[in-house]
């Protein structure tokens, strides 16, 4: 394995061997070190070091970036000069700043934990702890292979998420505003006509009318009382109490709690086990993969799993305890802890999880697709409907 450059000077440092005879006629190395010259990424000036926390880097950029750092790791090159490569070849030139604090900060004697820990908002913490275990393992260049493939799978579930709530969140807001639009500006147009050919309006037509006018009476109304709900159903989710409640709302959604469900267990898998097969200790672990959960609710369960670990019994009996992941999962947890392959195991279920998510999000949409074309016609196509019945009955009458 080729030897990191930590704490020393940088690749650029020469150090000369001048041999030297001593009292017993064996050779000793007097060793000299000569200045290293300045770094190209200060000569440039290309990449200005930000503020420790005001950088959010990518993860597409940051999959990219660390699958790179271990392949240089793992070619010999000095860490140093590993840095200070991939700072200048980066696009991003946010990142490529917060990359140059990094070598500088590893450079001046730093471990690259501590030097990643500067900025927080680029290297969470799961990150950190990954790479500290690498390097107290001496194992720095597979913990940063199975980092960049950590940071992949976490981008495709994020896509299967919003490929589940997007496209029907999307359209069913189109629609609204489609309908808004017609009984804002078009269904007056027809209520002006009516009353000018002094036609008796059906059930329906009254309706819609009705809608209209309140609708243009209390326009501002409605739109200032919908962004207070939104306002305030943020503000409630950021609290602990909050977040438990609408999280487990969503859990228990028909369709929709299924799938994030399913997106839990994939998530809860694959960072926990990433991290023991890193060589995270358990506790630590587990903490981690609590912070990472993305749902309060499966976050307050890992933390009591933790508490019942912590204390002495084994994963499997609070995880069933608990009723919140699936049998299976709990069954094959329970199997790996027995046999010692508990990352192993944990990496399998998160790769089923995966595809089964794939599939839901596939079914979902399938599913979803006749749903709302049925509201939109039931929609629109009553607003249109309902604005022509009069004109069929005045053409009635002219027939007759």
């Amino acid at each position: 394995m080729p030897q990191l450059n930590y704490r020393g000077a940088p690749p650029t440092t020469a150090t000369v061997v001048a041999p030297r005879a001593t009292a017993g006629g064996v050779m000793a190395g007097a060793l000299r070190r000569e200045p290293a010259p300045q770094s190209r990424l200060a000569e440039k000036g290309s990449a200005r070091v930000p503020k420790k926390s005001s950088v959010k880097v990518k993860p597409k950029d940051l999959a990219i970036f660390t699958r790179q750092l271990g392949v240089m790791i793992n070619a010999g090159l000095p860490l140093v000069q590993s840095l200070e490569i991939l700072a200048s070849n980066q696009a991003n030139k946010s990142f490529a700043g917060v990359l140059t604090g990094v070598r500088s900060t590893v450079e001046g004697g730093s471990t690259l934990c501590n030097a990643f820990q500067r900025y927080p908002r680029a290297f969470d913490q799961l990150y950190c702890n990954m790479i500290a275990a690498g390097e107290s393992g001496g194992i720095l260049e597979g913990v940063l292979d199975r980092l960049s493939g950590y940071i992949d799978k976490a981008v495709k579930l994020r896509r299967a998420v919003r490929s589940a709530l997007i496209y029907p969140v999307s359209v069913i807001t189109i629609a609204v505003g489609i309908m808004v639009l017609l009984l804002w500006k078009v269904v007056p147009i027809f209520a002006t006509l009516f009353v000018g050919l002094g036609v008796s309006l059906p059930l329906p037509t009254r309706l819609v009318i009705s809608l209209s006018n309140m609708i243009a009476k209390t326009a501002w109304m409605l739109i200032i009382g919908t962004g207070v709900v939104v306002y305030g159903l943020k503000r409630y989710h950021r609290t602990s109490r909050g977040r438990l409640v609408i999280d487990g709302i969503i859990l228990k959604l028909p369709v929709l709690g299924l799938l994030m469900r399913k997106i839990a267990v994939a998530r809860f898998s694959r960072t926990l086990g990433t991290l023991i097969t890193s060589g995270v200790p358990m506790l630590e672990a587990m903490d981690i993969t609590a912070r990472t959960a993305g749902n309060a609710v499966i976050e307050e369960a890992i933390l009591k799993v933790r508490k019942a670990v912590g204390e002495g019994r084994t994963i499997v009996d609070p995880l069933r305890e608990i009723g919140v992941f699936p049998n299976m999962v709990v069954q094959m947890i329970g199997v790996g802890e027995q046999t010692g392959a508990l990352d192993a195991m944990l990496q399998k279920v998160a790769d089923f999880y995966e595809e089964e998510v794939d599939s839901a999000v596939a079914d979902l949409l399938t599913a979803m697709e006749p749903m709302i074309i049925l509201l939109l016609g039931v929609m629109i196509g009553g607003v249109v409907i309902s604005m022509y019945l009069p004109l069929f009955s005045l053409i009635g009458k002219l027939a007759g």
